[in-house]
C-alpha cells in the first residue's frame, strides 16, 4: 500500500492539539530527528506520512491535490476556494481551534446593530463622505459572499489587511472590519462590536480530504476521529 500523506499544522497550539487528538485514537506521530524537518513518521505505520505545514499551506495543498488529507482551520478552506464545499470533503470536525469570522463596527455607532443597519450606512456613505464605505479584511471571498450575496449590500470597498485588522477603523484606514476572533477581547480593546447577525462563519480545526478516492488509511483515521468527537460530545 502506498503511504498516504496527512498534513498537520507546523507550530503552535493547533499543532499540539492535533498531535494530542491523533494520539488519543492511536496515531502516535514520531517527531523528526532534525527539528528543521517538516516530515515525520507514525509509530508502527509505514502506510502513513506526516507533513508539517502552515495552516494556510495545508489548505492550498489540499486544493491542489498534492496531499491526501490535512488538519487546518475551516476559515482558511472556505476563504481559499469558492467551490470548497464540492472540492474538498470535511471529513471530521475536531473540537479545537474554535474562532468566528465576524463583521465588526465601531462601538460608537449606536444605531448600527444588524447587517440591514450597515447596509443603510453603506448606501448613503458616498453622499455623506465623498467615498465608498470601506471594510478591512483578509477574508475577501467570505466578505463578498456575506455582504453582496446574502445581504444585498453592494456599495462598499474592501481594503486588504495584512495584519492588525482590528486597528484599521481607529487608524482611519477602514470603517468596519471582517476578521476572525475567538474571545472578542481584541475587538473590545479596539472599541469594536460584532453585529447581531454578523457572524459569517463559526470555524474550528477540521480534517479535510478529497471528495473521492480517499486512501483507506485516511478514511479509517477520519472514522476514528468522528467516533472520538461523538463520544466526547455532551449528551443532548
Amino acid at each position: 500500500m502506498n503511504p498516504a500523506t496527512l498534513a498537520m499544522p507546523s507550530k503552535g497550539r493547533l499543532r499540539d492539539d492535533a498531535l494530542a487528538l491523533l494520539a488519543g485514537i492511536g496515531i502516535t506521530v514520531i517527531p523528526p530527528a532534525d527539528s528543521r524537518s517538516y516530515r515525520a513518521r507514525v509509530e508502527g505505520r509505514d502506510d502513513l506520512e506526516i507533513a508539517f505545514l502552515s495552516a494556510s499551506e495545508i489548505a492550498r495543498e489540499l486544493g491542489a491535490g498534492r496531499i491526501d488529507a490535512g488538519i487546518t482551520g475551516e476559515d482558511l478552506v472556505r476563504e481559499g476556494f469558492a467551490d470548497s464545499e464540492t472540492r474538498l470533503d470535511l471529513a471530521a470536525r475536531l473540537g479545537f481551534g474554535q474562532a468566528d469570522v465576524v463583521v465588526a463596527v465601531p462601538e460608537a455607532w449606536f444605531d448600527v446593530e444588524t447587517m440591514a443597519d450597515l447596509g443603510e450606512v453603506a448606501a448613503g456613505f458616498r453622499a455623506r463622505h465623498g467615498r465608498r464605505f470601506r471594510i478591512a479584511t483578509k477574508y475577501w471571498r467570505l466578505t463578498q459572499r456575506h455582504f453582496s450575496q446574502e445581504h444585498g449590500i453592494q456599495l462598499y470597498r474592501i481594503i486588504e489587511s495584512l495584519g492588525a485588522t482590528e486597528g484599521a477603523p481607529a487608524a482611519g484606514q477602514a470603517d468596519a472590519i471582517v476578521d476572525i476572533t475567538s474571545t472578542g477581547s481584541t475587538l473590545r480593546a479596539n472599541q469594536l462590536k460584532v453585529l447581531t447577525d454578523g457572524v459569517i462563519l463559526r470555524s474550528e480545526a477540521c480534517l479535510f480530504t478529497a471528495p473521492e478516492n480517499v486512501p483507506p488509511q485516511i478514511a479509517d483515521i477520519a472514522g476514528r476521529l468522528r467516533a472520538a468527537q461523538k463520544k466526547a460530545a455532551p449528551p443532548s
